[in-house]
């Protein structure tokens, strides 16, 4: 087994260090979701954790570790009579992106309960993680359906699996850590506030701490058990805190006065739902029996609002996380009970903080999230493909919700909401012979399959004869996220001002909703005399908005390099992914400046894709009395649905109407 790299050589990171040595005191704080680029030690200071919780005592062949002490009455390996028991470490279990369902929450042997009639139950991850951490790196790419279910469990402390009639419940207590590049892509706002606390990490930018975090790297890569050697005494002193803090926790006292600052406290920030007040009640009594007091002050009150609050004030996916720490301030000002300390120690002592590198310990280190917003538009400098009439940059109008857009057919893509897709998930469609071991039984395709065969098999009884080749896999159908691709004018021809600033709000409220839809997107722009990759093919909406905000118009219309540039981002996505469905949304008013015949060229790229099957939208910017429809042929060249800015709007009256009368024409065509 490998060496991990200790916990205390962890060169800062003190917001990080902190919030996983509270929830090592109080598994009940609900975890931790670690945001950060990639390269900060967010996996390795996750993995060193688990050295320093207390070894567990288990029941002996107990595969669901169950206390000895106090057994789980359901445990399915039980009933377990109290009395001694084993001890071993605490485990940390992770949970690959790529798991399964049934490797997520454990399977039922399907084969023996048919053949054997026997419920025979093979657990799973969250049984492994019973009493230790379940961790999962970058849990923003984990599949919706078993993040779901991974914070039920943890939330409920309990994992259900009910299937073909036989239900299984088991205990499914730990702590659960994600971390996550938020370049890939955002969690879902409500998964956002199941994790307890969220830490912003990032590299620093000290020329002498990243010397020593490469200095221990080195040392610990050259010779892993020298150099856990060196920290053991750190670690050892670590350990007997979380210790004693687990011991003194049911002992410090949370008083109305910290009560009230802490209601207030997610009052004033606007955070939906209660659970923001509970965890930073069990936040803050942690911090307190981390320091060794008994009693919880308002500087308590402050760190956990900090650590406990980020994530949970965002109002949609483009808001920058962090808190207005002077606002914070004020709050624990007004509100400050006459229970508070006076004079509190701000540096209760005792081992464990800084691991002896000079940094400092985490109940010391100034904490806080990233309250950098996105630039002002216009801020950022200017695109390469620069043209004759340029302009500033232009904001956004607000964002509104835009009507489906959808791929006709079904794909075989990774699980989304927009498109219908062969799924593992979703509703039975149909049976198959299984390809390799058998996940989802159709029961009755199973017993029509075996039925001939009942007397030539000598069937006694009313018991029926089952065999491999009998058995049949459920198909399913559910949904899929799509690539949606922007391609977007920018040019002299939408250069006014107002025109822009509403295009770019139907474009992101196009990225809201391919976020919520979780598909990726991609953005390609054109105007001068060429067209670029803004933002090559992702999972982060965040970073295609603040691209969209700083983009610059003016110059000619070349349309054509557009649809050509769309063409070959496609053609490398399509050799990554090949199973994703690609959606081109092109936002322009149809008209082709610049060149020899720009629109015969436009014409001509619009049918290389028309060619290709790919599924388009043309949404249509045109504007003024004098209407060109030029934007409506290029529909029809792409072979496309075509929508104005107007009928974009979900509620809007004029894409009511429209419809309507579509609905009139196809009856009476069908009449």
């Amino acid at each position: 087994m490998s060496t991990p790299f200790p916990f205390t050589a962890v060169v800062g990171q003190d917001d990080l260090r902190l919030a996983l040595l509270l929830n090592a005191v109080s598994p009940a704080v609900g975890g931790v979701l670690v945001r950060g680029e990639k390269g900060t030690a967010k996996s390795t200071a996750v993995r060193a954790l688990s050295a320093l919780l207390p070894a567990v005592d288990v029941v002996p062949g107990c595969r669901f570790s169950c206390a000895p002490a106090a057994p789980d009455p359901g445990c399915p390996d039980g009933p377990h009579e109290p009395g001694a028991g084993a001890r071993r470490p605490a485990r940390m279990v992770e949970l690959p992106v790529g798991a399964s369902e049934d490797r997520l929450v454990g399977a039922l042997d399907i084969e023996r309960a048919l053949a054997e009639g026997v419920k025979a139950f093979e657990p799973g991850l969250l049984a492994e993680a019973h009493r230790g951490i379940l961790y999962v790196d970058e849990v923003n790419l984990l599949h919706d359906h078993l993040v779901d279910l991974l914070l039920d469990a943890a939330a409920m402390g309990a994992s259900y699996v009910e299937r073909e009639g036989v239900s299984v419940r088991h205990a499914a207590r730990f702590l659960l850590v994600g971390t996550m590049n938020p370049e890939e892509g955002e969690l879902r706002p409500q998964l956002l506030d199941r994790f307890g606390l969220t830490v912003e990490v990032s590299a620093s930018r000290e020329p002498d701490q990243r010397v020593e975090v490469v200095r221990r790297r080195l040392a610990h890569d050259d010779d892993p058990e020298a150099f856990a050697t060196r920290w053991a005494e750190e670690e050892a002193a670590v350990r007997t805190r979380i210790v004693a803090a687990r011991e003194l926790l049911p002992s410090v006292r949370l008083g109305d006065g910290a009560l009230r600052q802490i209601a207030a406290t997610c009052a004033a920030f606007e955070v939906d739902g209660m659970r923001a007040d509970i965890v930073m009640a069990r936040t803050a009594t942690a911090l307190a029996a981390w320091a060794g007091r008994t009693d919880v002050l308002a500087e308590d009150v402050r760190q956990a609002a900090l650590l406990a609050l980020p994530h949970r004030r965002r109002r949609n996916p483009f808001d920058a996380p962090g808190l207005d720490e002077d606002k914070l301030d004020e709050t624990l000002e007004e509100f400050g009970g006459p229970d508070d300390d006076p004079d509190p120690d701000p540096d209760p002592g005792g081992p464990g903080g800084g691991g002896g590198d000079g940094q400092p310990s985490p109940d010391d280190a100034p904490q806080g999230g990233d309250t950098a917003a996105r630039p002002e538009a216009g801020e950022s400098g200017q695109s390469a493909a620069s043209g004759a009439g340029e302009q500033k940059a232009v904001r956004a109008a607000q964002p509104f919700r835009t009507k489906v857009l959808t791929v006709p057919g079904l794909g075989d893509g990774a699980a989304g909401r927009r498109s219908r897709a062969r799924t593992e998930h979703g509703r039975t469609t149909g049976a198959r012979r299984p390809r390799g071991a058998l996940t989802k039984l159709h029961l009755a395709a199973t017993v029509q399959a075996a039925a001939p065969h009942q007397r030539a098999r000598g069937r006694s009884g009313r018991g029926l004869v089952v065999r491999r080749d009998d058995l049949r896999q459920a198909t399913r159908e559910g949904r899929e996220g799509n690539l949606v691709l922007f391609v977007v004018d920018a040019s002299g021809s939408m250069a006014a001002r107002q025109r822009m600033a509403a295009v770019k709000g139907a474009v992101l409220s196009l990225l809201l909703d391919a976020y919520q839809r979780r598909d990726k997107v991609g953005l390609v722009t054109f105007r001068g005399s060429a067209a670029e990759v803004a933002l090559p093919p992702t999972s982060s909406v965040d970073a295609a908005a603040a691209r969209l905000e700083s983009l610059p118009t003016g110059g000619r219309t070349p349309l054509a390099a557009g649809l050509l540039k769309a063409h070959d981002v496609l053609r490398v996505e399509r050799l990554r992914d090949p199973a994703r469905r690609a959606l081109v949304v092109v936002v322009t008013d149809g008209r082709a400046t610049g060149g020899a015949e720009p629109v015969v060229l436009a014409g001509r790229a619009a049918g290389l894709l028309a060619a290709e099957g790919v599924a388009s939208v043309v949404v249509d910017c045109e504007s003024g009395p004098v209407r060109l429809g030029l934007a409506g042929r290029l529909a029809e060249e792409l072979g496309a649905a075509a929508v104005t800015l107007d009928e974009l709007r979900a509620d809007s009256i004029t894409g009511l109407v429209r419809n309507v009368q579509g609905t009139q024409r196809t009856a009476r065509r069908a009449a």
